[in-house]
């Protein structure tokens, strides 16, 4: 069966509980349901294998068990760990401490830019092979973590 990672959007402690979140999945048929933190990550395997089938079913499940739903995109662990695999910054010449920033979009972008939100020095491409041609790293030169 496999394995899947939800990502929701505009999660926060205080508009969904962790404990409410991991039953409307379990609710909706998802087995082995971890959540992480207050994240709005969920993992758990699913029957089905198409990532948009589970999306729309667990912003249904949100929906009637929580009252409301949050964005939603689903992707299979086995695609996320190819993604790491591959490291996708290491052509980058990025200090050891600097911020990396994935985001998954649902659909390809099929766009490629130099800049992003203006920011100087910043760079975009789309990953067009990894994550189902739906996601884009994004590379934002300066921003580091703390210790």
């Amino acid at each position: 069966m496999p394995r899947f990672v939800a990502f929701l959007r505009g999660v926060s402690p205080m508009n969904a509980k962790m404990p409410q979140l991991k039953a409307c999945f379990e609710a909706a048929g998802f087995t082995n349901v971890k959540t992480l933190l207050s994240s709005g990550n969920v993992v758990f395997d699913s029957r089905s294998t198409s990532e948009s089938a589970v999306e729309r079913k667990a912003e249904a499940a949100m929906e009637e068990h929580l009252g409301r739903t949050f964005f939603t995109i689903v992707r299979r662990v086995d695609a996320l760990q190819k993604l790491l695999d591959a490291d996708p910054f290491a052509k980058f010449d990025l200090p050891a401490n600097s911020k990396r920033v994935v985001t998954f979009l649902r659909e390809p972008s099929g766009a490629v830019s130099t800049q992003v939100g203006g920011r100087r020095g910043a760079s975009r491409r789309v990953l067009d092979e990894e994550a189902r041609g739906a996601g884009e790293l994004v590379v934002l030169p300066g921003r580091h973590l703390d210790g």
